[in-house]
């Protein structure tokens, strides 16, 4: 059993900054991809960021130049640093892990709320 437990999320102001944790805990085996999606409300979840086990990183336009993701591999943890946070941040952010080769797994979090007010 594999479970994600995200913290972080909070109310914060425009141009604030928040730093959201992701620790997996359970059976994850070998290289995967580690990442924070979001879900703003009437919206579809949406790609912020996502890093792989030899640091490749990928993130949405968006977010270029202000969010920066970071996992330590040894405590199975990833990391969403976000800088200059806008009201269009706000969502909910969920953590992922997903590996798409054998032995196959994705794995999503429950979620934890970022409020930007303007």
């Amino acid at each position: 059993q594999v479970q994600l437990v995200e913290s972080g999320g909070d109310l914060v102001q425009a141009g604030g900054s928040l730093r959201l944790s992701c620790a997996a805990s359970g059976n994850i085996f070998g290289a995967n991809t580690m990442g924070w999606y979001r879900q703003a409300p009437g919206k579809q979840r949406e790609l912020v960021a996502t890093i792989t086990n030899s640091g490749d990183t990928n993130y949405a336009d968006s977010v270029k130049g202000r969010f920066t993701i970071s996992r330590d591999n040894a405590r199975n943890t990833v990391y969403l640093q976000m800088n200059s946070l806008k009201s269009e941040d706000t969502a909910v952010y969920y953590c992922n892990v997903n590996r798409g080769w054998t032995p196959r797994y994705d794995y999503w979090g429950q979620g934890t709320q970022v409020t930007v007010s303007s």
